[in-house]
Formats: structure tokens, sequence, C-alpha cells
């Protein structure tokens, strides 16, 4: 549809997904034109890099270098997602708020094609409840680029809406999980 707008969505994935990352982006950013994709990896640099113990000062640089033009974080959840340690970075920054940096990111799950069950990483399950009572959403794949917008829309609104309902205390995760 002509005049919409498109929201700039930052991804998030374990790079064992890249290849439904990239036919997700093709798919939604490239050909349907529902989002702007902001992605480590492709349009950004290719690892989050910030040598610091200071966990404040690490969420102020993942905020700054690849979330700060951002307005909804999309998290692609695989089989091995919920263990990356990086992506619980992407998602306690997305979900930082107040003076500093702003408001926080509206934030989904979105399920990768071809995976029918998967655990949440953990920050992301703090912030999601199965009636959708909580800030965060998590969906199936999307079957239409309208749906996806709509997705998109709501989770920018719940950046006003639902902020109140962000659960952000737990401690960065420091490695990744071995495999199990």
């Amino acid at each position: 549809m002509q005049g919409e707008s498109r929201h700039k969505v930052f991804i998030s994935y374990h790079h064992e997904n890249q290849n439904a990352v990239d036919g997700f982006v093709r798919t939604f950013d490239q050909d349907r034109r529902v989002m702007i994709s902001r992605i480590v990896g492709g349009s950004m640099a290719s690892d989050i890099e910030i040598n610091s113990s200071n966990t404040d000062y690490v969420m102020r640089r993942i905020r700054a270098l690849y979330l700060s033009d951002s307005t909804v974080t999309i998290v692609m959840v695989g089989a091995a997602t919920w263990k990356r340690k990086y992506v619980d970075w992407e998602i306690a920054s997305s979900l930082r708020q107040g003076p500093e940096v702003g408001l926080p990111n509206g934030l989904i799950g979105v399920l990768v094609p071809g995976i029918t069950e998967a655990r949440l990483p953990d920050r992301f399950k703090d912030n999601w409840d199965r009636d959708d009572t909580g800030y965060a959403r998590f969906y199936q794949y999307p079957k239409s680029k309208m749906q996806l917008r709509n997705w998109i829309e709501e989770a920018f609104g719940a950046r006003t809406s639902r902020a109140q309902m962000i659960t952000n205390g737990r401690l960065l995760r420091q490695r990744n999980s071995p495999a199990q």
C-alpha cells in the first residue's frame, strides 16, 4: 500500500538460523516492504564486540551501535536461540528505557519456519505471557504481510501502552549455554 510507513526493526537471532532470517528479511523488507530491517551481519557490523564488564556501559553501547534507530525488536526463535548470550544482550538492550535511552523497543518473538516448538530466551520469557498480558508477543511465522505489519504496529504502540510491564532485571548471560 502506498503511503504506509515502515518501522525500523532490529532482528535478533542465532547464526544457525541465518538462512531463515535471510529469507524473512528478503520477504518482508525487500520484497513486501513491511519493515526496514536492522540486523547484525546484514547492514551492520557482524559481531557485537564491546570489551567491558560494566553492564550499563555494554547495554548503552549495544543500543547506540545496533538498536539506536529501531523501534521494534523481532527475536527469530529457533531451536537454540535461547542459549545465545548476544540474543540475551540484544533483548536486554531493547527493553531499556529512561531519560538517557528513551522509549524501549517493542518486542516480538517469531518462530523460525520448520520449528514447531522452541524454548524462548529467558529474558524474552520474563516479558511474555501465553495469554498476551505481558509486554512481549510471540507468534508462529507470519502468513501474510498484513499480519506482520499488524504485529509490528502493535509492538510499536506497546512502547508507551505497556512499558510499565517490562521485566529487565535479570543479570546478563555471560556465556552461551552448551549443547544439551
